[in-house]
């Protein structure tokens, strides 16, 4: 093969080595682009819920706001100040504005956003100012004492949704820890941090003591993880794609922590009753702030993301289950000598060195083989089941693998270095070879193993 052929065939593996290596950085750059710069860069209030003390005074200022600012708040009209005043301790409003003669009272929550409050008493000052009253404004539920910008919670539950998902992709690199060990440690890894989290944060003052809220602290930190772990036998090498996408670029601007979900645009409010992370807000702003109150639909959501997560690891198992039957009918490899491959975090790790299937056809996100071979009789015939070690230059073991039915070995993220393969049968002779790889190569090393001579038992 000439050298131009061989550059002509290189040219797409390299396009689809590129394409594999830059979609993870693409992925940030638009997601945080359209997820964060557009929800947050000018965040307005929309269908903000403001009760109003007096009829007569709400259907005006209704009136006039449809006609100012159209779609940015929904006045519900109710009978007297105090009316007015519970809708919002209620959370049935996010705001509350009453007026008697020349004095008017805007009643506000800290606890449901800095950026709600001050848009809220932005508008009723100058509300105020027109009609001529002299506003006060009456703070109904503040933040604790170290929350002094609200947001420190949000910081709280960043905690408790981001951890699980690192801990899946790190437990993922434990090829040899069963599936059942796994969900343990992510159990008591959610146990953990619900605990300890919620310590830190009442020692530093910035949550109140309500010991409720390490139990739906747990509840995300395990559908989190369940969601990912199950997630991985569907997505495999996308699963850091699918996952942040999932619980940060998505999650995070409709959560309303950092900013209210009120101010951001449609498409995220509309995610906001259906993500873990907006519900766990919600309830940890009910039980920390609003006695409690609201709690059924976080707690349903975190409930349904739960049982999403145990139905698809149930499913991944059954599929993991059938693919190693099938495999085992083709080559006779019994299913509990099969390496799972493990999954690549390019957030948090580099590649692993780790065997790949022979043969099989090369897809967007995987790492392209670094060196194959085929191990083969000197009559021809392919080898199966041959140990494969490959050692580093020190003569480390960087991986273990065999050959599949037909003589075939595969392995990647090796590194740019001398490596030594070994191979050790019991039918056939050992055979060992040595070679030099580099990086944008594939490497083919082929062994021919002859019959091992069985020497006579003697009495």
């Amino acid at each position: 093969m000439s050298d131009e052929q061989t550059e002509q065939e290189d040219k797409p593996q390299l396009a689809r080595t590129l394409a594999g290596s830059l979609w993870f950085p693409l992925l940030f750059f638009f997601g945080f682009l359209f997820c964060y710069m557009l929800p947050f860069h000018s965040p307005s209030p929309h269908d903000v819920k403001v009760a109003v003390s007096d009829p007569v005074v709400a259907a005006q200022l209704s009136a006039g706001l449809d006609q100012q600012a159209p779609g940015s708040f929904d006045i519900i009209p109710v009978k007297d100040a105090d009316a007015a005043k519970h809708k919002v301790t209620g959370r049935d409003a996010v705001a509350a504005y009453s007026v008697e003669g020349n004095k008017a009272v805007l009643y506000v929550a800290k606890a449901d956003g800095t950026y709600l409050e001050q848009a809220a008493t932005t508008t009723f000052t100058g509300i105020a100012k027109q009609g001529g009253q002299k506003l006060s404004i009456v703070e109904v539920a503040p933040t604790a004492k170290g929350d002094v910008t609200g947001t420190g919670l949000f910081y709280m539950a960043m905690v408790w949704n981001i951890v699980p998902y690192i801990s899946v992709m790190m437990l993922m690199r434990a090829v040899t820890v069963s599936r059942r060990v796994k969900l343990l440690t992510l159990a008591g890894i959610g146990a953990f941090t619900s605990v300890v989290g919620y310590l830190v944060g009442l020692s530093m003052d910035i949550v109140p003591n309500q010991p409720l809220a390490v139990l739906y602290a747990f509840m995300i930190t395990q559908a989190v993880a369940w969601v990912t772990y199950g997630l991985v036998p569907f997505v495999r090498q996308f699963i850091p794609g699918v996952a942040i996408g999932l619980f940060v670029l998505l999650s995070i601007p409709s959560s309303g922590g950092a900013i209210p979900y009120q101010l951001v645009p449609g498409f995220f409010r509309a995610l906001h009753p259906v993500m873990p992370l907006g519900n766990l807000i919600d309830a940890l702003h009910g039980i920390f702030y609003f006695g409690r109150q609201d709690l059924l639909r976080p707690t349903l959501v975190l409930c349904a993301w739960l049982v999403a997560g145990a139905a698809l690891i149930g499913a991944g198992f059954v599929l993991e289950r059938r693919k190693a039957a099938q495999a085992e009918a083709v080559d006779g490899a019994p299913v509990e000598e099969r390496l799972e491959e493990p999954i690549e975090d390019p957030t948090i790790e580099t590649p692993q060195p780790h065997a790949t299937s022979p043969g099989h056809r090369w897809r967007l996100g995987e790492q392209p083989p670094m060196l194959v071979g085929t191990v083969r009789t000197p009559e021809g015939a392919p080898v199966p089941q041959v140990g494969v070690t490959i050692l580093g230059p020190t003569g480390h073991q960087l991986l273990r693998t065999v050959t599949d039915h037909e003589g075939r070995y595969a392995a990647t993220a090796l590194p740019q270095d001398f490596v030594t393969v070994l191979l050790l049968s019991n039918d056939h002779t050992p055979a060992v070879a040595r070679l030099l790889l580099a990086d944008g190569r594939t490497f083919r090393q082929d062994f021919v193993l002859d019959h091992r001579a069985h020497r006579p038992v003697h009495a």
